[in-house]
Order: C-alpha cells, then structure tokens, then sequence
C-alpha cells in the first residue's frame, strides 16, 4: 500500500475542500488522470493522479476540509495493483485473478473514514441551494427518505446561522482581514454620461476611466506594505472585476488593462465571467489585482462605501444610472448621469490624490466615446 497526500497547491495555501471525487475504490487509474476536485479559496482545481495503479481505498469525504499534505487515497501495491478497469476504458474488464487458497479466514480491512460512497444524498436543486446559501451539506443530518438532505434542511441550516464554506467562507474571512486592517475612507460624486451613444458597454467605459484616473494619480493603483509602511508604484493596471455569483463573490483579475482596448476588454470581461459560472477559474486568475471595480449598479444601489482588500489601496463602485435636472443656460434638462464611488486607504492615499483620480474618472466618462 502506498499512500497519496494532497500535494502543496502553490499560493501558499494551506488547505482544501473536497468537491467531488472522479474515482472510485477499486478502480484503476493512469498516470495525469483526474482523481478528485477540490476547492481552494475560490477556485476549484482538479487533481491529477502521480501515477498508474488500483484505487484500494479514499480517505476524505466531499465537503471535508484537508490540510496539505494530509492523505487523500491509498494506492494498492503488488501484481493486483495493475488488474482491474481503467476508468474511462471502452471494453469489459478482464476477469480477476482466482484468489489463493487459504486456511485462514479473510483478514478484516482496518478501520478509516468512510469513502466517498458516504457522501451526502442531495438533489441537485438541493445541492444548488446549499452552494448558494453557503451551507455545507456533509455536515447536516437529512429528514429525508433513507436520510437524504432536502430543501427544508438547507434553509433550516442557513437561518440557525450555519458554517460558511467554499467562496463564502473565504469571502468571510478576507472582508474581515480587510476592514481590520484599512482606514477606510470614501468619495461619492456623478458622472454626467448625457454624451454617449446608446447602447454603451458600461463596464467597458469603467476601465477606460479608471485608466485616465491612474494616469492621473498613479499612486491610487500602488500597493501598500503595513510592515514597512511603504507604497510600491504598480507597473501596469491588473484590474480586479467583481463578479455576483450563488456561491458568492469571486473579483478575477482582468490583466494589464492599460494596454488594451474595447474590444480586448469585452473578451476578458465575458472570459471572467464564464470562468465564475463554471468553476473554471485556476487561483492565479484571482490573485494580484493593483485595484478593483464593483459594477454593483446594474443590480440595485447608487452609492457605497467598499472594503479594500490589501495590498491595494483603492476601489472603485459604480452605482445604478439615474436621471438628475442639469441647468443648461438658462433652463433646466435631464440629463443620465452614473453614480461613483471611490473608496480609498487613508493610510496610503490623501484626500486629495482621491478627489483628483476621481476628477479624472469623471472627465473620461463625460466623453462622447
């Protein structure tokens, strides 16, 4: 028997969640196989197998939380362990070898975690709401028939204040960290859009703006070091987008912004938000933004006060578009206008450096195109 750990994922990480395991006990994998998915903060990552050989038993549950380095499955050794199927093989499997004759009674397997046969039973629309919510379904007991978890379950165990898990939990920890460690301030202003052709890519006129803010004051897209109380400049723009999803909020970075254009925008956009809605996003598409959006207008909201995550120093928000009486000479028209928020680090950033990357957001924005 040989044992196989969780490997050491990069990032510093230091622990994973099982989503789903793609193997069984019993099977027979090859070598860069798929074997299990697990998620670390927010993106779920698929585990390749270190080699060829028989699956003699797993040893973590989907939703349990594994540290790196702890046991995942235990590989069989010795002549079995090249028989057996291959999964994903077309054809029967070949016939086991007769076991040998023996005296003695059949040896009884030790005892260890259950395998992944113990997962929860859940419908989807189950499991879907208890992703949404946050709930983690390995942990809750099912009213259901032979046990299984139903809706009431999950919404039960979301109103009692259940355990965070997966994106949320992360999500938890993070905004905590961040308003801990930040002083906060911020900036509301609006931005007369009346010179815009309809229809405009909202989200794309944001970058376009928050580049001629940083080209303004290149400070608010610097990083700042407590320890050292230093602020390193940034080369170029890595440009966090905030994203909603059920399982909570993911912010993919958009990279190098300041050297692209509408177009190239637009595909990192519908890139980023795919990757959020399939789970495909590997960690380092999530990690190392010099300065977030949070487009949260085109749900509901004018203004808000965002938290920064450090080290970044700044975040901008954009609010619902709304109408406001604009005096043009003598007279008053109505004019569109797109609320702005501007939250900044104090400890980094002065009143003034925000105002005037604010001012310069606005100035791009009142621009035809």
């Amino acid at each position: 028997m040989s044992t196989f750990h969780l490997p050491d994922l990069g990032e510093g990480l230091q622990e994973a969640e099982i989503v789903a395991w793609h193997v069984a006990e019993g099977d027979h994998v090859v070598n860069d196989q798929p074997l299990v998915s697990v998620e670390t903060e927010k993106a779920v990552v698929e585990i390749p197998s270190p080699r060829a050989g028989h699956i003699a038993r797993l040893l973590a549950r989907p939703g349990e939380r594994v540290k790196v380095g702890a046991p995942l499955l235990i590989f069989e050794e010795g002549a079995h362990a090249e028989a057996g199927t291959v999964v994903g093989e077309l054809g029967p499997p070949a016939p086991p070898s007769p076991p040998p004759p023996s005296p003695l009674p059949a040896p009884t397997a030790p005892a260890g975690p259950a395998p992944a046969s113990t997962a929860p039973r859940a419908a989807p629309a189950v499991r879907a709401r208890a992703r949404e919510l946050g709930v983690d379904l390995a942990a809750l007991k099912g009213s259901g028939p032979d046990g299984a978890i139903t809706l009431a379950d999950v919404e039960a165990a979301a109103a009692a204040g259940f355990a965070l898990r997966g994106a949320r939990r992360t999500m938890a920890a993070n905004m905590a960290r961040a308003w801990r460690e930040v002083a906060h301030a911020t900036l509301h202003d609006w931005a007369d859009i009346a010179a815009w052709s309809a229809p405009a890519d909202v989200t794309v006129r944001l970058i376009r703006a928050i580049i001629a803010g940083c080209a303004a004051v290149p400070s608010l897209n610097a990083s700042f070091d407590a320890a050292t109380t230093s602020l390193r400049p940034n080369p170029r723009i890595d440009l966090g987008l905030a994203i909603d999803s059920p399982d909570g909020l993911f912010v993919p970075v958009l990279r190098d912004v300041g050297a692209g254009d509408a177009v190239r925008w637009r595909a990192q956009i519908d890139a980023a938000k795919a990757g959020v809605a399939n789970r495909s996003l590997p960690p380092d598409a999530l990690r190392g933004a010099t300065f977030t959006l949070s487009n949260f207008g085109t749900i509901a909201g004018r203004h808000a006060a965002l938290i920064i995550v450090p080290p970044q120093v700044a975040i901008l928000g954009a609010g619902r578009i709304a109408e406001r009486p604009v005096r043009n000479g003598g007279s008053l028209s109505w004019h569109p206008v797109l609320p702005l928020s501007l939250s900044f680090d104090h400890r980094a950033v002065t009143g003034g450096e925000a105002a005037r990357f604010l001012h310069a957001v606005i100035g791009d924005l009142a621009k035809p195109a």
